[in-house]
């Protein structure tokens, strides 16, 4: 069978380059228009303003009793915003939260969600609504011709594409969005200290932004906090429209109890997350300090953490700036005042050009007020001209109505009427032909023509406009306006505690196995020969030190690590593998350990018979691969790291034939990284072999004796034993007793 040739007669063919490209700037210009920026007007975005028009349509009136919040949600879906329901409830949600909006445009009854949980909301059709009080300051002037109206999605009706907002939201709710290249963060302000600053530019069109911040002293979140950013950053934000600041929670100590209570949370910060990561830290034990922390949180503290001190010895100080360098109690937000122009474009705004361009709305929206009103007033005096010569004229009016079929172009020929006020006529009922009815209409046109008369006035002088917008913007803030919710107190940036410093200072003895296992052991005392090992696993090394010190780690390729003491598993488990918190190379194993002061000496050696001392700060490295420290000669072995006690101590090694050589420790030189110097003389024949090792070395401090370890068996050899041993460095050293030139290993013995 034939397959049918595909006809493309009368389709449009285009390439698929410049077809993508258009599609995809018109679904940007969209997202950037009709969904993301809020309009610089009004405030809000195309879903908020439907939301709020379609209320007000449904008479949801801060008055009224409220309704379902899906009668809401089905009328925007259904009239205006042909989206997803959950998408239209949810932006209703945010407008109804007093924890998300400074000046919430929502009113609901039911879960609308909490400042721990935002959307933790219930479903539409639990809750209800209806508008705030504030929300008039959005709707009141929608009927008196004030903005502008065009078709909603399917032509069947029309929609305000702005509100004739008094206020200017925009500021005082603030905003966030994130459209296609471009996003917005406005952060919400005070309305009287933004009213204020209105009537300043009014007053002063050229003020400053400078003199402008003497009025708005910044973001004032709706959870209060703390705003501990300098002036010269909100400066800058507000002059160039992009910027950021911090924001820190408010916090008390309780006089009685010495617990600390945090009432105020950052914006947009969860108590709970805060309580979930002050109590990570504790179980990291990061914060010894703290004992307890608990959310009392009820009805009437919306928020009250309580973290409880372990001691009052505490530095309650330096407790919360560790908590809000390391939580969410202090958070750094990002301002970008963009917004949809007056002529329609997206632009980034600094406070002055933002309120300069909004008074600008603000008048024309006065003047197309007081213009449809001018209209609606002259076109009722036109009318009343024409009832009062009906009036005068009542006779020939009823006459002429009595006697002719069409009376309406007779009225209009006989006493030279309009069309509108012969139809006025025509309509008036007989009640209202009353001899006093004269008199109501003479003193309405007397009234009339003297509002007339002042709105010409207004409409005619610049001067007299902007006092009408400053007298209105002066009255709404004394009737809108509220206190200042959050504090402005510059603070420096909290700094963390050091990790050492929040770390119980005591002894460890850290303990690592042959397969390559470290832990920490609480004290000095412990054996560490003595702990339990996994299967093919043995001791290897240890080193005493302190809870608040690094643990350095020597490989067999002379490689040094280092990891925080604190950080390594107790000794109660078998520790844990050192391969998984570094990277050493493929076939290195771990040889030794080393903890102490940065300061201390160490020696290290390897098998041939080199070595040399060097600090602990010389090895300490943050990169897990560690840092070459120690230059291995090919074929040898790396030999656990030994202390090097403070005074005239003593170096003793031993080689694999049973010879024991001591020499004072000076003689070994200080060097931060290398092979160091022979320090026990090996023939280079045997060494090249490996047939002749030094198998261990120690030192001794000045009081301290040997003790040698062979088999089941251990030997101690005491200073003056030791006498016999003596020799300079590089040699050869004398041999043991007999029965004792197989030695496993030598440690220092304190006598006492």
């Amino acid at each position: 069978m034939k397959s049918q040739e595909l006809n493309f007669e009368g389709v449009e063919q285009r390439p698929l380059g410049s077809f993508t490209e258009k599609a995809y700037l018109d679904y940007s210009m969209y997202v950037i228009l009709d969904r993301a920026l809020p309009a610089l007007g009004d405030g809000l975005k195309p879903v908020q303003r439907r939301i709020v028009y379609a209320m007000s349509e449904l008479s949801l009136s801060a008055a009224s009793k409220h309704k379902k919040s899906a009668r809401t949600v089905g009328d925007v879906i259904g009239k205006f915003h042909p989206h997803g329901d959950s998408a239209c409830y949810e932006a209703m949600v945010h407008m109804a939260q007093d924890f998300s909006y400074r000046y919430p445009l929502v009113d609901g009854q039911g879960n609308w969600g909490s400042a721990d949980d935002p959307k933790s909301f219930a479903a539409m059709r639990y809750t209800e609504s209806r508008l705030t009080r504030y929300a008039d300051l959005l709707l009141d002037e929608l009927t008196e011709g004030t903005v502008a109206w065009g078709p909603n999605f399917d032509g069947t009706m029309e929609e305000p594409l702005l509100l004739p907002a008094r206020l200017p939201n925009l500021l005082l709710n603030g905003a966030s969005g994130i459209a296609v290249g471009m996003a917005t963060d406005i952060p919400p302000h005070n309305l009287r200290e933004i009213a204020a600053a209105c009537v300043h530019l009014l007053d002063e069109p050229e003020a400053t932004t400078r003199a402008l911040l003497k009025h708005v002293k910044g973001p004032d979140l709706p959870t209060g906090a703390e705003i501990i950013s300098s002036r010269d950053e909100l400066v800058e934000f507000y002059e160039q429209g992009t910027g950021s600041y911090r924001a820190r929670a408010v916090w008390e100590q309780e006089k009685e109890s010495g617990h600390i209570v945090i009432t105020q949370l950052p914006y947009q910060v969860s108590g709970s997350r805060v309580q979930e990561q002050i109590a990570q830290q504790m179980r990291e034990k990061k914060l010894p300090m703290v004992e307890d922390i608990r959310d009392e949180s009820d009805h009437e503290n919306a928020t009250r953490l309580v973290i409880e001190p372990r001691s009052n010895r505490v530095d309650i100080e330096q407790l919360m700036a560790h908590l809000f360098a390391t939580t969410d109690l202090e958070r750094s937000y990002r301002v970008n005042i963009n917004v949809i122009a007056l002529d329609g474009r997206p632009r980034v705004m600094g406070l002055k050009a933002l309120l300069t361009e909004w008074l600008e709305f603000r008048r024309r929206t006065v003047r197309r007020r007081l213009e449809f009103r001018l209209d609606k007033v002259s076109r009722r005096l036109h009318i009343l001209d024409g009832m009062l010569i009906a009036y005068l004229n009542l006779d020939d009016v009823i006459r002429i109505i009595r006697r002719e079929e069409e009376p309406k172009p007779v009225l209009i020929k006989r006493f030279k009427l309009s069309d509108e006020q012969a139809e006025a006529i025509l309509e008036t009922k007989l009640r209202h032909l009353a001899k006093l009815e004269e008199m109501k209409i003479r003193d309405e046109q007397a009234r009339l023509a003297e509002e007339r008369k002042e709105l010409e006035a207004l409409l005619a002088s610049k001067a007299k406009l902007t006092k009408l917008v400053r007298a209105e913007i002066v009255a709404d803030a004394e009737e809108y306006g509220d206190e200042r919710r959050t504090r402005i107190v510059e603070r420096a940036a909290a700094q963390a505690i050091e990790a050492t410093d929040l770390v119980a200072n005591e002894p460890v003895t850290i303990v690592l196995s042959t397969g390559g296992w470290a832990r920490a052991a609480k004290g000095h005392d412990i054996d560490p020969r003595s702990l339990t090992y996994k299967s093919g696993d043995a001791f290897q090394a240890a080193a005493r030190g302190r809870s608040t010190q690094a643990a350095l780690f020597v490989d067999s390729t002379g490689r040094a690590y280092s990891l925080p003491a604190h950080s390594l598993p107790s000794a109660r488990g078998t520790g844990e593998p050192l391969s998984g918190r570094l990277d050493p190379p493929d076939g290195a194993r771990f040889a030794g350990v080393l903890v102490g002061e940065p300061t201390e000496l160490w020696l290290l050696a390897t098998d041939v018979g080199f070595g040399f001392t060097v600090r602990l700060a010389e090895l300490q490295s943050r990169n897990r691969a560690g840092k070459a420290v120690i230059n291995i000669s090919e074929g040898a072995a790396v030999l656990p790291p030994v202390p090097v006690p403070a005074g005239e101590a003593l170096v003793a090694a031993v080689n694999s034939e049973g010879r024991l050589l001591v020499f004072p420790a000076r003689e070994v030189p200080e060097l931060p990284r290398g092979k160091g110097n022979k320090l026990f003389g090996i023939p280079g024949k045997k060494a090249a072999a490996r047939a002749e090792l030094m198998i261990a070395v120690t030192v001794l401090a000045p009081a301290q004796s040997l003790r040698v370890y062979s088999g089941e068996r251990q030997m101690t050899l005491s200073a003056a034993d030791l006498r016999h041993y003596r020799g300079e460095r590089a040699q050869r050293g004398a041999v043991l007793p007999r029965g004792w030139r197989t030695v496993e290993r030598i440690e220092p013995f304190d006598p006492a």
